[in-house]
């Protein structure tokens, strides 16, 4: 048998607006108080393309995004129907007199999707690849006792350099880092793995990157380890040779011995928080930086899939792009949070970030709470999808390690992925279907982690150019062979290539069961659902403004397929759930079938109609009652994987009243789903989605609002236009519902209800205090919902 192991990494904490490290590194959040396009006042993170207007589709052009080569191509389906182009931030700044004779950055986390910068009028750096981020060391441009400006240009106006909406602007982190100019820490100077894990004892090494330009020939560092609770764990100073002809070292800091160590997991993502300080000659702190990270083994063999800890772990995830719904690609922690705690109440454990790096928050949200990361770093290997204004092939050297050295110390980042459906490409560079640019990038990677397996996702049309009875020659390199929804080529390429370890990196939603039961999943890694949340790009339509095959819409409301999948993904919970046909959708996409029935879980429908419908549920049987009288008990076709755990009854007649179903597994009763006719709208519903409110300046606080009837049952049929206006410290960000095919914008201070509910989004400012939220809507009573922020520490 083959295993493959692979150990640990980190997770790099959070920043507040203003964080000292000790009394060496100094870290600004520079996110407030930026000017856009010379007149708007905003914060960071921002999307300047989410507030732009719907572009319909010329007379001349597709409608859709189904064939990007014609020369009729729709120009902006695949961008979300948002007209490309450029913002410019500037932000104004006086330096602290204290930061003189030190070392100072200006760190920015993204700029979607080409970016530069100046200080003063100077060009001081800029990105060619958003996703990534970088630093600009400004210690000798700063004007003390003066203000200084900062601008950036954000620049998205290349055609067809995307295959979805990417947002744009400055839509993550900006920070102010300050360090001795002397003796430093390098940028993503740690790196955590932990060897040897068992529930026994663990090693920990811990090396580093460090800089000093000072004649000296050792240095004097300091490791220390907390827990989650804070106790501290280890704590050592120690002495270590430095080459000072390099000027940069890489250094083993410390090999530590952990006793009965709290290991990491998806059920217990337990963190460690590790401090390693730089010290000068005399003592004191000249850089001092800190990380989280996870004691945790992973192992992958293709007679178990993948293990964590020694136990089996099935990933079990959605394949979806970054952006975030009404707030576009601002990349909002609480937003990310809110999406990965929908995911796991729903038995997700896994994401793979489709098809570029997210955030550094989403991989600390992660590790917090136990996902499983595929990290990948490009879609295709060309120039088309990579910025689009600098070769491809002069990417990449550099994008490696910015992407490994920032990911690598996250304990939920199992595996990378260095591409995308690319092995189709004959002209990809070398001319040899990808092998050899993924070799070099490989090695590359390698040089900076090699405790996780590397994998492409291979294109469902690309198998081997001679013969599609064999694999593409790029899965022959690979560490894992990962298919997009070709799941049913895993037995007989694992006949011919005992090797070969599966994962099927894309499924489809229309098949959904059958590419999950009909895998071995005692040996499969996993499988990646794609585009779980609906979103914008990559439209089927005008005027749907995006992808709408997900099992949540655009607002993060469940559609009834949504518990098909939960039946599957947690089978320990009972589960039943009816889900009402309301009409078919053939839509394929790559030659893949990926449209779904259009389904409703409510029972206001006409007098005398029949209806065709689903029970999803993991029971043992299904009774169904309209009314209290029984429809028929049916079984769970267990043994079917196209029907297993979907009932369905046809031509069920339709009388106002309540229809129930009841799932019993050994003739007891486990699970229930019961929904009735409702009465007209009374009243408005306002529902906050979190208890504690950060006065952080950027923390949010979605409001879901409904029309209920005089029972309190949501109503279906409701559309009325809604207004909302907000009265002390928070602003509002977002307003959003789940009609993908919505004239409305997802900014403003209003929306119109759909299917009975919208969702207001709020930003806190950064002064605590109370805030009311006010709603109207034509003939109903205002609703107020009264909430209040506390101050962030």
């Amino acid at each position: 048998m083959m295993i493959k192991k692979f150990f640990l990494l980190t997770a790099i904490a959070l920043l507040p607006t203003i964080k000292v490290i000790g009394e060496g590194r100094e870290v600004i959040n520079f996110n407030f108080d930026w000017t856009f396009n010379d007149s708007l006042k905003v914060n960071l993170p921002h999307d300047f393309q989410i507030g732009q207007p719907w572009v319909a589709p010329d007379a001349n052009e597709r409608a859709d995004n189904s064939d990007l080569a014609a020369n009729v191509k729709s120009r902006l389906s695949a961008r979300g129907f948002k007209e490309m182009g450029k913002g410019v931030y500037e932000k104004v700044f006086t330096p602290d007199n204290a930061w003189r004779g030190k070392r100072v950055l200006l760190d920015f986390e993204g700029i979607m999707l080409v970016g530069d910068v100046w200080l003063n009028g100077k060009h001081i750096g800029g990105t060619d690849y958003g996703y990534l981020g970088f630093d600009c060391d400004i210690s000798r441009q700063l004007i003390y006792g003066k203000e200084n400006t900062i601008k950036v240009v954000a620049d998205t106006r290349k055609e067809n350099n995307s295959r979805w909406y990417t947002g744009g602007g400055l839509y993550r982190d900006v920070h102010l880092i300050v360090t001795d100019p002397q003796q430093h820490f390098t940028r993503h100077p740690l790196y955590i793995t932990t060897p040897v894990v068992s529930k026994q004892q663990a090693t920990v090494i811990v090396d580093a990157e460090m800089a000093c330009y000072l004649k000296v020939n050792k240095l004097h560092v300091g490791t220390k380890i907390s827990d989650n609770s804070g106790r501290v764990v280890y704590e050592k100073k120690k002495t270590i040779a430095f080459n000072r002809g390099q000027k940069i070292n890489e250094h083993r800091i410390d090999s530590i011995t952990l006793a009965a160590p709290q290991l990491w997991s998806p059920d217990s993502p337990h963190l460690y928080h590790a401090e390693v300080t730089l010290y000068r000659e005399d003592g004191t702190v000249a850089d001092r930086v800190t990380t989280r990270f996870g004691v945790r083994k992973i192992e992958y063999s293709p007679a178990f899939g993948l293990k964590v800890n020694g136990e089996k772990v099935l990933l079990k995830g959605i394949a979806n792009h970054h952006t975030l719904g009404a707030l576009g690609a601002a990349a909002y922690p609480r937003a990310i949070e809110k999406r990965l705690q929908l995911l796991k109440d729903f038995g997700f454990n896994h994401v793979r970030t489709s098809h570029n790096p997210y955030s550094e928050s989403f991989l600390e949200l992660c590790d917090s709470l136990g996902f499983l990361v595929v990290d990948e770093l490009y879609d295709k290997w060309l120039t088309q999808y990579a910025g689009g204004r600098v070769e491809w092939t002069n990417l990449w050297q550099h994008d490696v390690p910015e992407f490994v050295k920032r990911d690598r110390n996250h304990p939920s980042v199992v595996m990378w992925s260095l591409g995308n459906e690319l092995q189709t490409y004959w002209s990809l560079p070398f001319a040899d279907w990808g092998v050899t640019p993924y070799r070099l990038q490989n090695t590359l990677l390698k040089r900076y982690d090699n405790t996780r397996p590397v994998t492409v996702a291979m294109h469902p049309r690309g198998r081997n150019q001679m013969t599609d009875s064999l694999p593409a020659p790029l899965v022959m390199e690979t560490d894992i062979a990962s298919y997009n929804y070709r799941y049913m080529y895993f037995p007989g390429d694992s006949r011919r290539f005992p090797h070969l370890i599966f994962y099927q990196s894309e499924a489809n939603t229309a098949m959904m069961g059958p590419n999950f039961y009909e895998m071995d999943l005692d040996k499969v890694v996993g499988l990646a659902y794609w585009g779980m949340i609906d979103y914008l790009g990559e439209s089927n339509g005008w005027p749907a403004k995006g992808w709408a095959q997900g099992i949540f819409d655009i607002s993060l409301e469940p559609k009834p397929i949504a518990w098909l999948l939960r039946s599957m993904f947690k089978p320990n919970e009972p589960v039943v759930h009816i889900g009402i046909v309301d009409s078919d959708d053939n839509l394929v996409w790559n030659d893949v079938m990926v449209g779904t029935k259009k389904m409703s879980h409510h029972w206001n429908r006409k007098s005398g109609c029949m209806v065709d419908l689903y029970t999803y549920t993991n029971a043992d049987e299904v009774e169904l009652f309209v009314n209290k009288r029984s429809v028929g008990k049916k079984t769970n076709n267990r043994s079917n994987p196209k029907e297993r755990n979907r009932i369905k009854w046809n031509k069920v007649a339709y009388e106002a009243g309540a229809i129930e179903a009841v799932a019993r597994t050994g003739g007891k009763v486990v699970a229930r789903h019961r929904i009735e006719t409702t009465g007209d709208t009374k009243v408005l519903k306002l529902e906050a989605d979190k208890s504690c409110w950060k006065a952080d300046g950027t923390d949010l606080m979605h409001v879901r609002v409904s029309a209920v009837d005089g029972k309190g049952r949501q109503v279906p049929s409701e559309q009325r236009q809604l207004t909302f206006a907000v009265d002390g410290k928070a602003e509002i960000v977002g307003v959003i519902n789940g009609d993908i095919t919505s004239p409305e914008l997802t900014v403003g201070h209003s929306r119109r209800l759909y299917q009975g509910t919208a969702t207001v989004i709020l930003r806190a400012q950064r002064e605590a205090g109370n805030i009311t939220l006010h709603v109207n809507a034509p003939g109903l009573k205002e609703k107020t919902l009264r909430l209040s922020t506390v101050a962030s520490h």
